[in-house]
């Protein structure tokens, strides 16, 4: 028998090194490899040598970045920023138009502001910069189901698994931070990480989820940085490793999974010091800090802040719990309590910044509230789910401030005039960016998917000229 059959090979050895690099530990390794790899499809498209590396997009877009705020559960239009004092006229009697008793609204609207856009009470803070915000009152969806809509929302799909908006963007522009993911996601809520997925796009474009409102930076990302290895010694072993792979490539050809692999432990190791600034906000003067407020939602705001400031590309936030099906009076009030300020505050930050013109800033929910009584409920009356008519704002990145776009009826039930779906939003979120929504694909399965599907058509009123 050849003795070398009893001694490594060095091609036993390549067909061992994914378990070599499974195995291989260091402080973000878990971390990177979820925004890297992700959970579904790849391509091998992810064999690109940096594929968040910046891109141009299709034109010269108005916006470079995006704050996404989500809030969870369906914010009530009527009682925020649709107002329907038809809603008062008819008191306990059934009206068929909205299938049930109508439910006014418990707070008082008032023009705000140059543009003198009516606002709810519930806003004080984010009224006074109502000038640089457009509403839009006819938003719409498919169906009323929290898990459904959210992913609607999100993905622009209920049902299959697709790329999320944000994975979209970074896809098409890259990013501007190599020692940071080009998408993170702060929180999170329903569905999880079916809204911040790749899919079948390269693992790269992957959302990070930071899911720990903590004031300190090592709570806030778990293993930041190794308790085993200094960096010079994770420097060498990730140098070792660069250099097996350099010997599979030149020996099988890359391989996808392996490469995103080595880059998600390339940008663990960088994002330790990076990571570190942009999360602490104690960095900020107290004034700024004071602007936020010290709370969950100013402290996550902030943070979001930091990180676009730092280019990171898409930031979302989660804000949860506007699911009020009873005292939606005394709940909406809350919500938008914990709220109100921080989105204030971040968009006067961004403006006084010069960061507001190339910077969308998105807020709505999956869904909007029905304008009766919620059905089977005692107690404080509140509002069942509703698709056919919500309300979404933005701001900043080329939207046209100032202006309540579309309307729904006069009891806020249905959306009646310039109505905006869930695919219209996004198709004009993307040629803020840049993009012809129908031209922004990714080949998979024999097919060139979009974030849009077949659907969506820009939103040009909204838009500045």
């Amino acid at each position: 028998m050849d003795p070398k059959q009893h001694q490594p090979q060095i091609a036993d050895y390549f067909s061992t090194r994914r378990e070599f690099l499974n195995r291989f530990g260091m402080g973000m390794g878990g971390l990177s490899l979820a925004w890297l790899l992700g959970s579904g499809s790849r391509s091998a498209a992810s064999t690109a040598l940096n594929p968040l590396a910046p891109k141009p997009p299709h034109f010269t877009g108005t916006a470079k970045r995006v704050i996404h705020i989500f809030a969870q559960g369906g914010p009530s239009h009527i009682d925020t920023w649709d107002p329907k004092p038809a809603l008062a006229k008819h008191g306990e009697n059934k009206v068929d138009a909205i299938g049930g008793v109508p439910l006014p609204t418990q707070f008082q609207f008032e023009k705000r502001g140059k543009s003198g856009v009516e606002v709810s009470e519930i806003w004080p803070h984010l009224g006074g910069m109502i000038d640089d915000i457009c509403v839009i009152r006819s938003m719409t969806t498919d169906i009323p189901a929290h898990e459904f809509a959210t992913l609607m929302m999100n993905t622009g799909a209920g049902r299959l698994v697709k790329p999320s908006f944000g994975s979209w963007v970074t896809y098409g522009l890259g990013t501007e931070n190599q020692n940071l993911p080009g998408f993170i996601a702060l929180g999170g809520g329903l569905g999880g990480a079916s809204n911040w997925r790749a899919a079948f796009l390269p693992g790269a474009y992957q959302g990070t989820l930071v899911n720990n409102p903590s004031a300190s930076v090592e709570k806030i990302i778990e293993n930041i940085k190794s308790q085993h290895l200094s960096l010079a010694r994770q420097r060498e072993q990730l140098d070792l490793v660069k250099s097996f792979n350099e010997l599979h490539q030149e020996k099988l050809g890359q391989e996808a999974l392996l490469e995103s692999r080595i880059q998600s432990f390339e940008l663990a190791y960088q994002m330790q010091t990076e990571a570190t600034d942009a999360f602490d906000i104690s960095r900020e003067p107290q004034s700024v800090r004071d602007l936020y407020g010290d709370t969950p939602q100013g402290r996550q705001l902030l943070v979001a802040r930091r990180l676009v400031e730092k280019g990171v590309r898409f930031v979302q936030t989660w804000h949860n719990g506007w699911d009020h099906h009873t005292a939606v009076g005394t709940n909406l009030r809350k919500k938008a309590g914990e709220s109100d300020q921080a989105m204030g505050a971040l968009l006067k930050d961004l403006k006084q910044r010069g960061m507001l013109d190339d910077t969308l800033v998105v807020w709505g929910g999956e869904f909007g509230r029905t304008p009766r009584h919620d059905r089977g409920q005692r107690g404080e009356p509140g509002r069942d789910h509703h698709n056919k008519g919500f309300c979404a704002w933005l701001a900043g990145g080329g939207i046209k401030g100032g202006q309540a776009y579309g309307a729904t009826d006069e009891f806020g039930y249905n959306a009646v005039e310039n109505k905006v779906h869930n695919h219209d939003l996004h198709a004009t979120l993307l040629h803020a960016l840049g993009f012809d929504h129908e031209k922004l694909t990714y080949r998979y399965n024999g097919r060139d998917f979009r974030l849009t599907d077949v659907y969506g058509s820009v939103v040009k009123d909204i838009l500045k000229a």
